[in-house]
This record gives C-alpha cells, sequence and structure tokens, in this order.
C-alpha cells in the first residue's frame, strides 16, 4: 500500500507541511528509472528520491546524497530554484503534485509498473520523466481527481461489485476486512465494519507485513510490525527493507539454482554409477572362465576358437578363445579382465561414496542459504569451491563465456587476453564492445549466420563490458560497440590497447 491512495493522502499532506520555505536547488537522473530531487532552505537540504522500476515503484527520502560526477544528467530545469508553494493531493487517485510559484507543478503519477512523473504549467504537461508513456504528456490533469459513491445507499447495492466500486482500498484493507469478519455479515453489520475501516484509514498506523516480499500496509494485518508514525520515515525504512529483501531473495535464488544444478548432477552422477557397480559385480564369469581353462588346458584342441566345459557345479560353460594363443595365453588375458574388473568396481564404489559425501555437503548448504537473513550470510557461499561451474577446459582460454537469447559474449580476463580474443579469436563480423575512454575488458557478442544482433543482446553485453572495467561502480556507463573489423591494433601498442575506426555509444548500468 505504499502507492495507495490512502497512505499517499498522508505523505503528501506531511510534504506540504516539510516543504514549507523550501526551494528546489537540483533535479537529476542518474539512470533512466531515478529521479533526485534535493530542496533547499538555506539551512538544511531535503530530499526525495523516486524509484520508478516496472516491477516496484517508490519513493524516499534519504538524509544525504551524493550525486556521481559522471553519468548523471539534469532534468525539469524550470523548477530550479523556484519556492515550493503547497501540495496538491488528487481525490481517489495514487497521485500528489507538488507546486511552486509561477504556476509551476511536480506532479508524481505512482501507477504501478507505468509510474512516471511530469511537469506542468498551469493544467498543461510541459515534461515528462519518463518518455515512453507518450500518452502521459496530453494528459488532463484534472482527470487524476476521481469520484466514489460513499453513501450507504450505494453501498447497500454495490454488494457484488465491491471491490470494483471502491477500487481505492486496496488488496490489504479488503484483506483486513476478511480478518475482522465482514464477509460473514449482515449487510447493516457490514456497513458499520466498513465505515469503521474508512475511519482507520483517515488516520492509519503504519506497518510492515513480512510475506513473499515485504509490504507496507495501514492496518494490523497478521504477520505484520510497526513502522515510525511519520509517513516519511516509514516510507523509507520500508524502501530500505523492501530492497534488501529483493536483493537477499534474488542472492538466494542464484545460489540454489547453481547448488541445484549440483545436486541433481550428484543424483544422477550416483544412480548411473550405482548401475554401472550393480552390473559389473554381477557379470563375475572372468575368473571362473579363466579357473577352468587352466583346469582342463590339456584337454582344449590348439587352435581352438571355443572350448566347452563343464563348470564345478556340473554345467555346460561355452569359452571363446583366441585361436592364435594358447589355453594358458587365454587364461591369463580372463585373469587379467578378472582384475581389471576387480579395480574397476573398486573405483566406481570410492566414486560413489564420494559423490555421496559431495551431496550430502551441497544439501546442507542448500539449508544454510535458505536460512540465511543477510546478503553478507551468502557470500562465503559464492566463493565456494562446491559452486565452481566453469568447465576445466574453460581455464586456459582468454575469456569468460556467457549466453544471452542464444548468442555467445566473451569477455576478455585480462590485457593480454583481451589481445588474444580480439586478434585471434573474434571474427570481423562479430560485435565488438569496450567501456568508453576507461581500462576495460574487450567483449565480443559471436555473430550468428543470417542474424542481426538484438538490441537487448548488446545492451547484456554493454552491462558486461561496464561491469568489468574502471567504471564498475557507477550508475550509468558509456559502452562503444562496432562490428570489430572496425578494431585494429597498431605496431607497438601497449597490450590491449586497440584503434576504432567507428564506433556507437550506448549508455547501460554495470552488471554482472
Amino acid at each position: 500500500m505504499h502507492n495507495n491512495y490512502y497512505f499517499l493522502r498522508q505523505l503528501s499532506a506531511k510534504l506540504g507541511t516539510r516543504l514549507q520555505g523550501y526551494s528546489v536547488v537540483s533535479c537529476f537522473s542518474q539512470n533512466k528509472d531515478e529521479l533526485v530531487i534535493e530542496f533547499n532552505n538555506k539551512r538544511q537540504s531535503f530530499f526525495i528520491k523516486a524509484h520508478l522500476l516496472p516491477a516496484f515503484s517508490c519513493l524516499s527520502f534519504p538524509d544525504q546524497f551524493s550525486r556521481a560526477r559522471k553519468n548523471s544528467v539534469d532534468l525539469f530545469d524550470e523548477i530550479i530554484l523556484k519556492e515550493f508553494t503547497d501540495v496538491r493531493q488528487f481525490e481517489n487517485e495514487r497521485s500528489f503534485a507538488l507546486n511552486f510559484k509561477d504556476d509551476l507543478s511536480l506532479i508524481f503519477k505512482l501507477h504501478g509498473n507505468r509510474s512516471n512523473i511530469l511537469l506542468t504549467k498551469g493544467d498543461n504537461v510541459i515534461k515528462i520523466f519518463k518518455n515512453q508513456f507518450s500518452d502521459d504528456a496530453t494528459l488532463d490533469v484534472s482527470s487524476l481527481d476521481k469520484q466514489i459513491n460513499w453513501s450507504q445507499s450505494n453501498f447497500q447495492k454495490q454488494q457484488d461489485d465491491l471491490h470494483k466500486t471502491y477500487y481505492t482500498l486496496g488488496r490489504p484493507v479488503w484483506e483486513y476486512l476478511v480478518q475482522i469478519g465482514f464477509e460473514n455479515s449482515t449487510v447493516d453489520k457490514r456497513w458499520e465494519i466498513f465505515n469503521s475501516t474508512l475511519n482507520q484509514l483517515k488516520t492509519p498506523k503504519y506497518f510492515v507485513q513480512q510475506s513473499t516480499k515485504p509490504r507496507l500496509v495501514l492496518l494490523p494485518l497478521e504477520n505484520t510490525r510497526p513502522l515510525p508514525s511519520d509517513p516519511i520515515e516509514a516510507i523509507t525504512v520500508f524502501f530500505y527493507e523492501y530492497t534488501s529483501s529483493v536483493a537477499l531473495s534474488r542472492e538466494k535464488q542464484n545460489l540454489i539454482n547453481s547448488l541445484s544444478q549440483k545436486i541433481q548432477g550428484c543424483e544422477s552422477y550416483i544412480e548411473k554409477n550405482t548401475k554401472k557397480l550393480r552390473e559389473v559385480a554381477y557379470d563375475s564369469h572372468f575368473k571362473l572362465w579363466a579357473d577352468l581353462l587352466m583346469a582342463n588346458m590339456h584337454s582344449i584342441k590348439k587352435g581352438a576358437a571355443t572350448a566347452t566345459l563343464k563348470d564345478f557345479e556340473q554345467n555346460a560353460v561355452t569359452i571363446k578363445l583366441k585361436p592364435e594363443l594358447s589355453v594358458q595365453k587365454n587364461a591369463e588375458n580372463y585373469y587379467r579382465k578378472s582384475k581389471n574388473q576387480e579395480i574397476e568396481i573398486n573405483k566406481l564404489k570410492a566414486s560413489i561414496d564420494q559423490k555421496k559425501n559431495e551431496l550430502e555437503l551441497l544439501s546442507q548448504q542448500l539449508i544454510d542459504i535458505d536460512n540465511a537473513t543477510t546478503v553478507k550470510d551468502l557470500k562465503k557461499f559464492h566463493s565456494h569451491s562446491n559452486l565452481q561451474t566453469k568447465a576445466p577446459r574453460e581455464a586456459s582460454l582468454p575469456f569468460h563465456a556467457f549466453e544471452f537469447q542464444g548468442f555467445q559474449i566473451w569477455v576478455g580476463k585480462n590485457a593480454t587476453n583481451n589481445d588474444e580474443l580480439t586478434q585471434k579469436f573474434a571474427h570481423k563480423d562479430d560485435l565488438w564492445l569496450h567501456a568508453k575512454d576507461v581500462a576495460g575488458s574487450h567483449v565480443v557478442i559471436k555473430h550468428r549466420s543470417g542474424k542481426p544482433f538484438p538490441k537487448l543482446v548488446i545492451e547484456r553485453a554493454a552491462e558486461l563490458a561496464a561491469y568489468n572495467s574502471k567504471r564498475k561502480t557507477e550508475t550509468l556507463c558509456p559502452v562503444i560497440f562496432t562490428p570489430k573489423k572496425f578494431v585494429r591494433k597498431r605496431k607497438g601498442d601497449p597490450a590491449g590497447a586497440v584503434v576504432v575506426d567507428r564506433e556507437e555509444v550506448i549508455m547501460v548500468t554495470p552488471r554482472l
């Protein structure tokens, strides 16, 4: 409910008080889904940080924010040094506006995966933050106010469609109503419970509910704990808890997936080799054949291809022979096979036991990862030898290999390996990438005949190039890309240094 109307009207009201006497001194973005606004009243700064990712849009209010020296862009210049006047909360809507002098407003339209920030003058939208939502550029600001009929008669009439009629409440409110017996009550009792809940939402308390992902809720649902009573503090605490929880969950899932593959491989190995062990142990006739040949060597004709003999239980046994060898030599061959068979059995038993021990260790690690409560707790598992998935032969290659959407992406390991990757392994039609103006790995996307390089594949390779460069800690990084045929190395250049005759630039977030 952090973007719910009932929370936002508390938040916007608090901002209306908090920002009195403040003016905007900077407004900038360091990545495509984040906008930072700094206010100042000549004594101190106040920051609003808007995170507008499709999967999670949320405001937070950090005490401090250090702007990066590079890869940030100023936005909404019109409100710089404009004094804040008041707040407008749109009725029954997940939007509010910060108003400034000269009839300028900044609208925070927090509509889930279509969240955006709009700059308006009067009722006209003059700029938008996320340009992909082009409809926002022609938005009728007055349309953001919505009307709901809250009368008892309408409530009674809409009993079969309450969720749609009172759409502002949101899922947690309906969960709370179910929790306090709303569903099993008479219509009159429902109206009483409904009104009581609406009154709670007028002056709510703030809670974080622990489920798959943390939720900010305004009512005491199950498995909740209180947040600060100030809505600005409450949503900031919630934001950091949510992002930490998601990061932990993502790290856990990556490790669990890696371990699960290892466990599956161990189980498959044990099953296959146990079956083989049974077959080898059951097939123990080589020593018997050798004993029979040695016991009957004087009765077997020289040059015979087979010998039919009776075993020690008087059963007839046919034994294949090599005609060019003597009976004794044939027996020696079977003794040798019997000995090798025994060695194979011992090796199979040892390898199965080793895999069982590895399986036990991996299973325990799976439990430990599931019980981890912080990202720091998971770091030790990243470097654990049992989680290394690279094939031994890959160590001899001058690059790390990745695959994305069917395309091979190769990343050079060091300066010398960069030269080897670009000069020996890359084809002229491959796409070559490198972080702009800094040291870093050469990255190559292998060409696939008849297939152009998709934009998403180029972005993914650029993220790897940015991460494997001196810009890896920056929020945004420019990466150049070009067909490998436009990359050349001059005689006498140091390792890794090349000349690029033609290039294009893409801005990405460094990511491994």
